[in-house]
């Protein structure tokens, strides 16, 4: 286990911000940098693994991203050589330790440092659930073509056959989710109000339902025009967060499955605003923020 982290200055834009970052002597022998960014708020410590592997035990996971005792993050994400044509692979850990198959603020960010070292304006990213393409759009400013949404209940994957438009599940004052998965499970509830919405309380509960054998991002929709979505996310092994891109990618193809929205809209959330279109040809474009927050390293775990 790590004992502590040291923080540096926010670092420049240009090239390979870990190889600057080491060259430069910031880093002990016995160190592991790290980069903490951030899309709308949904914040990752972006490690490098692709000169010498990066292996962590979950426990340490956990340790790194406790917000008390860590760093403190959402997800870990590992960048990863890949063998099979595209920039890198990425690897997603949850804050609970529980590897995700997708993340789409997570493939913002790793797309915008693979682009500063390449000087690519578009690249590739692997990860467990397929293979993504990202455009930069600008400084800070990432597209990423998610994928075509899987809609039935075998590929979410439900625990049995379902209407994924209307799932028979309730609790509390919420009913009714349609359901899809983005490279990983999703519910999506639709609401009036998050006033009194327990979203704490429901939340872990919806994530573990029986329906979701491999448990579930919950996503609380309200819809404020056929352009603009206002939607709240717990996600399966993070909790509560201030956003979630596949969680807004679910939002939008589910809204529009209900006639809710056209095939793009503005997906607010707690840390920001991302734009989604569920293009003809049946893709999912996600354009949003990718930020890096600071750098820094983890003593002792190498």
């Amino acid at each position: 286990m790590f004992h502590g982290v040291t923080f540096l200055d926010p670092i420049s834009p240009a090239g390979n911000k870990f190889a600057a970052l080491a060259a430069a002597g910031y880093f002990a022998a016995m160190s592991l940098p790290f980069l903490k960014m951030h899309g709308a708020g949904n914040d990752f410590v972006v490690l490098d693994g692709r000169a010498t592997p990066v292996h962590l035990p979950s426990a340490t996971i956990r340790h790194i991203a406790d917000r008390r005792r860590g760093v403190g993050c959402d997800q870990l994400v590992i960048i990863e050589p890949d063998e099979g044509g595209a920039d890198a692979f990425m690897r997603i850990l949850n804050a609970d330790g529980s590897e995700s198959g997708a993340c789409g603020n997570a493939t913002r960010c790793v797309a915008a440092l693979l682009a500063e070292e390449s000087g690519a304006r578009v690249v590739t990213i692997r990860t467990i659930s397929g293979l993504l393409r990202a455009e930069i759009l600008g400084p800070g400013l990432v597209e990423v073509d998610m994928g075509t949404p899987q809609l039935e209940w075998g590929d979410i994957p439900l625990a049995g056959p379902a209407d994924t438009l209307h799932l028979s599940l309730a609790l509390g004052p919420v009913s009714d989710p349609a359901a899809c998965s983005m490279g990983n499970p999703h519910a999506t509830f639709f609401i009036d109000d998050f006033t009194h919405l327990p979203i704490e309380l429901i939340g872990p509960k919806l994530e573990t339902h029986r329906l979701f054998p491999e448990r579930a991002n919950i996503g609380f929709a309200k819809i404020e025009s056929p352009s603009r979505i206002r939607l709240r996310v717990w996600e399966r092994g993070a909790g509560l967060t201030l956003a979630c891109g596949s969680g807004a990618c679910a939002a939008l193809v589910n809204a529009h499955r209900r006639g809710l929205t056209g095939r793009q809209a503005h997906v607010v959330m707690d840390g920001g605003e991302l734009l989604i279109s569920w293009t003809a040809d049946g893709r999912v474009l996600m354009r949003g923020p990718a930020e890096t927050a600071f750098a820094g390293a983890l003593p002792e775990l190498v």
